[in-house]
């Protein structure tokens, strides 16, 4: 069996270089923090929802596959004396512009959902820059007026996305209410959820394809109204000013 024999010095030695492994690995570990806050710090965000401390929140639709219910998601509107937000593809806008005429001259923000719906995400600067623009000009064709809203496909965003839209002196807007009607669920179900969710401010996000969206709307707008919010367009909400974004999205007034 063979002894080993550790003197002071080789003690001495071995706690040395123990003490000097321990600030290394510890030193990594702060740079690994500091280097995530500091992505975090840069990230940027679309808005979700807004700070209000009045009872007012936003309805919106997406539009981007077929056009059978738009017309009476309309009339609900109409009857309900309610303004909304819609977001169209461009070839959407193309193949029906009846329709974009139709939102537009009842009163709703007309916003923009990309030209073809991509992942914006995996696209180039250009790329990015390309789907905004020609959804806004076929807007513009129909409306003569150029949208300021712009919702992201999929809800899929990085900085290139947000930064581009912020550059076309446009405003990237997501939700922080979905009523999942892209499922089909019921229309109770639709109501409940969104009766659980909304808070002053929220952005809600349903579609005009849905299924059950016709039959549950009179009954969710119904619902926000006897929950003491009105209901405005997405436009009347947000600060288009002086503002900043927290951390979880939600836009603040300077």
């Amino acid at each position: 069996m063979r002894f080993i024999i550790l003197t002071r010095k080789k003690l001495i030695l071995i706690a040395s270089c123990v003490i000097t492994s321990v600030i290394a690995i510890a030193l990594s570990i702060h740079n690994i923090g500091v280097f995530a806050n500091k992505s975090k710090s840069n990230r940027k965000l679309p808005i979700y929802c807004v700070d209000k401390q009045d009872k007012v929140v936003s309805l919106s639709f997406d539009a981007a596959w077929g056009n059978e219910q738009t017309q009476t998601l309309l009339d609900i509107l109409k009857e309900k004396d309610v303004k909304s937000t819609f977001f169209l593809v461009g070839f959407w806008a193309e193949k029906y512009p009846e329709s974009v005429k139709a939102i537009y001259d009842a009163g709703h923000d007309v916003g923009n959902h990309s030209n073809t719906h991509p992942h914006l995400p995996k696209l180039s600067l250009d790329k990015i820059e390309s789907e905004i623009e020609e959804c806004n000009q076929k807007i513009e064709k129909v409306t003569s007026v150029r949208p300021t809203l712009f919702r992201p496909p999929y809800g899929d965003y990085d900085n290139n996305v947000v930064e581009t839209t912020n550059k076309l002196n446009m405003h990237c807007i997501q939700w922080d209410v979905d009523s999942l009607d892209w499922k089909d669920p019921t229309p109770e179900d639709m109501v409940k959820r969104i009766k659980n969710k909304i808070k002053p401010g929220s952005i809600i996000l349903m579609h005009n394809g849905a299924k059950n969206t016709p039959e549950a709307l009179p009954k969710i707008i119904d619902c926000i109204k006897e929950e003491g919010y009105s209901i405005v367009p997405i436009s009347q909400i947000i600060y288009t000013e002086n503002y900043h974004m927290d951390s979880q999205g939600k836009q603040l007034q300077s």
